[in-house]
């Protein structure tokens, strides 16, 4: 976040950073200047427009409306307010309008899954009008946190100097558990040389709560409440950048030619489409970009105007950071034209 803002065009005048008594009076460089943490207190927000909060689900419950009380509009990137009918929800390639409609004093930005197919399937929605999505998602560790990277990275190293490793059923578990031990790891089994189908809590029906925010954010953000939606989420080996397989069907027509072009026209898409080339988007081109990028369009064989589409962003940027930033600039532009 802070590098995004130092980067992006300057309309804030000054930034406060404010953190745990744990950071406070620490400086860390922002448009150039080091700048002061703050520790939290409710005075700390006066003065100041826009809000940014990057938080667990229950400091934001609980400091999102103090924020407000002294005259601050939230942009909150945690999962507390996302489904309030009263807080919208926002992508600002999509529904940029409903964050005019905020009655709480507080805007939600979206789970990093869900993000990371928004933009295509907006502008693909705005044409053909989209009525299913079926969602297979490959997510990368750091959507854990910090930790799932550490922990990653902690079991690669175990297992990069034994080739034999992955050929007998257990042996990668077993030796990830006799160097790391059996507890500590934010993931369900071990992620080096492995695919795990869990990503979230358990939820009712055994679905995760990973699985529950990509169907529930889809339909809010889209304004389509009655969206057939459903959703695998799988973590993967992989640092930074979410991958998705997206299987959407249309109310209308739609050809393979025509969903390209619009892809292509749509202002934060990238297209990297020729297979026969080798050309498609993987994560380890993708990381650190700030577009969606897609790829593999393809006409379903066996369903009627349904597309399937490859799908990887930063789940760190447009997946949180930056998805952020845009609101908060866009409601940096309400709050001086008004």
């Amino acid at each position: 976040m802070l590098q995004l803002l130092s980067q992006r065009a300057d309309v804030w005048g000054e930034i406060r950073l404010v953190a745990s008594k744990r950071s406070a009076g620490k400086k860390l460089r922002v448009r150039g200047e080091d700048v002061l943490v703050h520790a939290l207190s409710e005075k700390v927000f006066d003065g100041v427009d826009v809000a940014m909060f990057d938080v667990p689900d229950d400091v934001a419950r609980e400091w999102a409306p103090i924020a407000v009380s002294r005259g601050a509009v939230v942009v909150d990137n945690s999962g507390a307010f996302r489904m309030d009918p009263d807080v919208p929800l926002v992508v600002p390639e999509v529904n940029a309008g409903t964050v005019r409609n905020r009655p709480l004093g507080i805007v939600s930005n979206p789970n990093c899954t869900t993000l990371t197919m928004m933009d295509a399937l907006g502008a693909l929605h705005a044409r053909w009008s989209l009525e299913s999505v079926v969602v297979a998602s490959y997510q990368a560790a750091s959507g854990a946190g910090q930790v799932g990277v550490d922990r990653l990275y902690d079991e690669l190293e175990v297992v990069a100097g034994d080739r034999t490793l992955g050929t007998v059923a257990g042996d990668v578990r077993r030796a990830v558990e006799d160097k790391l031990g059996e507890t500590g790891s934010p993931f369900a089994a071990p992620l080096a040389l492995n695919v795990v189908p869990w990503a979230g809590s358990a939820q009712d029906g055994g679905w995760t709560s990973e699985e529950l925010k990509v169907r529930n954010e889809s339909r809010k953000i889209l304004g389509l409440p009655d969206l057939k939606v459903s959703a695998t989420c799988v973590r993967v080996p992989v640092v930074t950048t979410h991958s998705l397989v997206v299987h959407a069907t249309f109310a209308e027509q739609v050809s393979v030619e025509e969903a390209r072009t619009t892809l292509v026209q749509a202002p934060t898409v990238v297209v990297i489409d020729d297979p026969g080339s080798g050309d498609f988007p993987t994560p380890v081109d993708v990381v650190g970009a700030d577009p969606t990028f897609v790829g593999r369009i393809r006409q379903a064989l066996d369903f009627p105007n349904t597309l399937e589409l490859f799908v990887c962003g930063d789940n760190l940027r447009k997946g949180a950071a930056l998805n952020a930033a845009q609101i908060a600039e866009l409601l940096a532009e309400e709050l001086t034209t008004t």
